[in-house]
């Protein structure tokens, strides 16, 4: 069994956000998940996420964190 890691998107509630622009890919590895944010958060953020939560097959990783600067 291989590992897969996703992420909640979050709004300023801490509610789970779903939209149709939002990515629901699931990554091999948490490097790749962590790459991928890193290049993505400010389109999150522009879709009106909050924080995030890494999850491994389901189980947090790390998370919330915030997408705020401040």
């Amino acid at each position: 069994m291989s590992d897969t890691y996703t992420w909640t998107y979050l709004d300023a509630n801490g509610a789970q956000i779903t939209h149709p622009d939002l990515p629901t890919t699931a990554f091999p590895s948490q490097s790749d998940a962590e790459a991928w944010f890193a290049e993505s958060w400010q389109d999150l953020s522009d879709l009106g996420v909050e924080s995030v939560t890494l999850r491994r097959d389901g189980e947090v990783v790390y998370g919330p964190m915030s997408l705020s600067a401040g």
